[in-house]
C-alpha cells in the first residue's frame, strides 16, 4: 500500500469467540490489519489458527450463536462492516465484497445450472435486465477462462471438473465487479496443475481489474507467487506481517521460520522435511502469554508470563515476539 493512500479495508481489535457446551473458544483475539486498493494480502497459518473465522467475521457470516463478535471494527471503503444493519450488509456481500469458498462442490447449488447461479448473484443486487444478466454470465465465464462458455452455462456443477467449478465460483464472486474478493483456501481440493492455473487466473484478473484480494491459505508456496504482503496467524492472533519478499528472505517470528522450513524446496538436498514440534494450543482461554512458547526454540522467561503485542519494524513489517532472530537475543522494548 502506497504511503498516504487510504486503505480499502482497515480492521482493528477484532475479537471473535464461540460459546459451546464445553466452554468458550477464543477463536480470534485482537486482530488488526489493512488492505490497500489493488493489493493482494496472503493470510497463512495452520488449520485452526483463525484465518477463516477472521474473514467470515468481517461479513458476519459466522453462525451466531454459538459465535459472537466481541469487539473490533472493520472499515471497508469508509463504512464499518461490523456496525452495518443486516440489510446494508446483505448489499455488501457479493455486491462489494465477493467470497470464493474452499469447496465449490458444496458451495454451488447442485440443482441449478451455472447460468442460473451467476444470474442470481446479479439479480439479488438489482443489476441489469434479464437479457443483460444472461450476457454478463457468458462474459464472466469467458473472463475466467472456461472454454465453450455458451454450452457451460447450461451445465450443472456435477458435470464440471473441480477446476472448472472453482472458476465458476470466481465468476460468481466477480459478477458485481466488487473492489474486494476474499478467497478462502480456493485451491486446497485441486491437483497441483489445476492449482497453478487458478493462481495464474487470479493474478491476471488482479492485473486487469485492479481488484483487491485476500487469499487465505496454509500453502506458503502459493502465497509466494501471488501476494504482495503476508499476514501470519497463530492461535487466533497475528504474529507477523511483512511484504512477501521480506517475509521469505528473513522471517522475524520463530513460527514463520518454522513454516518456511517445512515447505518442500527443489534447492534442498535433504529429503527430510523440517517440522514444528508439539501441537497448536487449546483456545479455551484468552491468551495471557505467548501462545507459541511451548513449541518455540527461542523461548525465555518473558514469553511465559507476557503475551507480546505486534511491534512495528522498519520496512512496513510487524512482529509479535520477545526474541530478536536477527540479533540472537531478547528484543528491545
Amino acid at each position: 500500500m502506497t504511503m498516504g493512500d487510504a486503505p480499502l479495508l482497515s480492521v482493528a481489535g477484532l475479537t471473535t469467540r464461540f460459546v459451546t457446551r464445553d466452554g468458550v473458544v477464543h477463536a480470534v483475539s485482537d486482530v488488526g490489519f489493512e488492505l490497500g486498493r489493488g493489493e493482494c494480502l496472503g493470510v497463512v497459518g495452520e488449520s485452526g489458527s483463525g484465518k477463516s473465522v477472521t474473514m467470515l467475521s468481517l461479513l458476519r457470516l459466522i453462525p451466531m450463536p454459538p459465535g459472537e463478535i466481541v469487539s473490533g471494527s472493520a472499515v471497508f471503503d469508509g463504512e464499518d462492516l461490523l456496525a452495518l444493519t443486516d440489510e446494508a450488509l446483505r448489499r455488501v456481500r457479493g455486491g462489494r465484497i465477493g467470497f470464493v469458498f474452499q469447496d465449490p462442490m458444496t458451495s454451488l447449488n447442485p440443482v441449478l445450472t451455472v447460468e442460473a447461479q451467476i444470474v442470481e448473484a446479479l439479480r439479488v443486487h438489482g443489476l441489469g435486465t434479464r437479457e443483460a444478466r444472461r450476457m454478463r454470465a457468458r462474459e464472466l465465464l469467458e473472463l475466467v477462462g472456461i472454454p465453450a462458455p455458451r454450452e457451460r452455462l447450461r451445465a450443472y456443477p456435477h458435470e464440471l471438473s473441480g477446476g472448472m467449478r472453482q472458476r465458476v465460483m470466481i465468476a460468481i464472486a466477480l459478477a458485481c465487479a466488487p473492489p474486494l474478493i476474499v478467497a478462502d483456501e480456493p485451491t486446497t481440493a485441486l491437483d497441483v496443475t489445476v492449482q497453478a492455473q487458478i493462481v495464474a487466473l487470479v493474478k491476471e484478473l488482479k492485473r486487469k481489474l485492479s481488484t483487491s484480494i485476500i487469499w487465505i491459505t496454509h500453502d506458503l508456496g502459493v502465497v509466494a507467487g501471488l501476494a504482495d504482503r503476508v499476514v501470519v496467524m497463530y492461535a487466533g492472533q497475528i504474529v507477523e506481517e511483512a511484504p512477501v519478499r521480506d517475509l521469505y528472505k528473513s522471517p522475524q517470528h520463530p513460527y514463520t521460520r518454522g513454516l518456511l522450513a517445512s515447505v518442500p524446496r527443489a534447492d534442498r538436498k535433504s529429503s527430510v522435511l523440517a517440522s514444528i514440534r508439539g501441537q497448536p494450543p487449546s483456545l479455551d482461554e484468552a491468551p495471557a502469554s505467548c501462545a507459541f512458547a511451548p513449541r518455540c526454540d527461542f523461548v525465555h522467561e518473558r514469553c511465559r508470563r507476557e503475551n507480546p503485542r505486534l511491534a512495528r519494524l522498519p520496512g512496513g513489517r510487524r512482529v509479535a515476539c520477545w526474541w530478536d532472530l536477527d540479533k540472537g537475543g531478547p528484543r528491545d522494548a
